[in-house]
């Protein structure tokens, strides 16, 4: 059963908001949450960058986090948890250190900086901006996919990346979401066509509703690549209103990336950074081991959902020689 927006907010008390600029190709999205949520997170791509993403190993001291960013820009784009930080701070959020307050606020990155947009911004970079844009974009509900947020410059081996978000819930009633900015180096969909990989988890065609080809041939998986002098990267959160430990929350973090295989073919190349993000706001008990089996399973089918719904929900950059996005060439069966 997928919640009732099928976005990341149907998780109650986290917010979420982009900064969009399509002329530079690139974007930022913030997600905060209402109070500091238990952490973590797994890198399984090759070339990650990002910030503050140690202390979500579970060894680490640190249990929670105000919010997560994420960005294009490569490393340049590192600069947006520093503007997210800033509106958190102006609203007396944070990690108390004395009398003073740090919001914590990983973030992950992906490169985009070859997507054909304008990256002549002179002396500094503007995702410091962007991530302050981004912050005070924040809000509740209903909120925009495709090529917006980090998955403004977003691309594939076949077609536009973008962002994308789904949802499910539990039978026990928890609810697990999941977003991501989809910029792999290989394929979300199977070869050229219409048919995603995800196929086998959509729910109410929300991603066009193909299903999987009649039948499969060597070529269907055979290694397409966006270009191996190109960093990739698929960065993302999922986030459940469980009470999780850190640990609990680490090993949805990994059942993630098992839905970003199964929606990417193929994924956490040497030249992708894939990171995702975990946590829990705690909302609701988890009862026993079979509900977290669960939980994880679920984490697994939202995420390759999400994947699928960002290529899916993607338009091509306003750019000469843009790459073209899965809806320039297919549109939905008739219904």
């Amino acid at each position: 059963m997928i919640g009732p927006l099928n976005l990341l907010t149907d998780i109650e008390g986290v917010a979420v908001g982009h900064a969009t600029d399509p002329a530079l190709g690139s974007g930022v999205t913030a997600i905060v949450f209402d109070e500091p949520a238990v952490a973590s997170g797994s890198v399984l791509g090759g070339a990650p960058g990002g910030r503050d993403t140690a202390l979500l190993d579970p060894s680490m001291t640190v249990q929670a986090v105000d919010a997560f960013v994420l960005s294009g820009g490569s490393a340049f784009g590192l600069d947006a948890a520093g503007g997210v930080q800033a509106g958190l701070r102006e609203i007396g959020r944070g990690f108390q250190v004395g009398n003073v307050r740090v919001p914590i606020v990983p973030q992950a990155i992906l490169m985009d900086l070859l997507n054909g947009g304008n990256k002549d911004w002179g002396l500094h970079s503007p995702y410091r901006e962007m991530g302050y844009d981004a912050f005070k974009a924040t809000a509740k509900g209903a909120f925009a996919l495709g090529t917006v947020g980090a998955g403004t410059g977003a691309t594939t081996a076949t077609f536009k990346g973008g962002l994308g978000s789904a949802s499910a819930r539990t039978t026990a009633g928890h609810t697990i979401a999941a977003l991501l900015a989809v910029n792999a180096m290989g394929s979300a969909t199977v070869a050229e066509g219409p048919h995603f990989w995800a196929a086998p988890f959509e729910q109410d065609e929300e991603f066009g509703g193909f299903g999987l080809p009649q039948k499969f041939t060597e070529s269907h998986s055979a290694l397409r690549l966006k270009g191996v002098n190109l960093k990739a990267t698929t960065i993302g959160v999922v986030v459940t209103d469980a009470f999780l430990t850190k640990a609990q929350a680490h090993r949805l973090s990994i059942m993630a990336h098992d839905g970003l295989a199964r929606a990417v073919l193929p994924a956490h190349l040497p030249c992708d950074g894939d990171t995702i993000f975990s946590a829990a706001t705690g909302a609701k008990p988890l009862d026993d081991m079979a509900a977290f089996a669960e939980l994880c399973h679920l984490t697994t089918i939202v995420t390759a959902r999400a994947v699928a719904r960002g290529v899916y929900e993607a338009t091509a950059l306003p750019v000469p020689n843009a790459q073209a996005a899965w809806r320039d060439k297919f549109d939905s069966p008739a219904k």
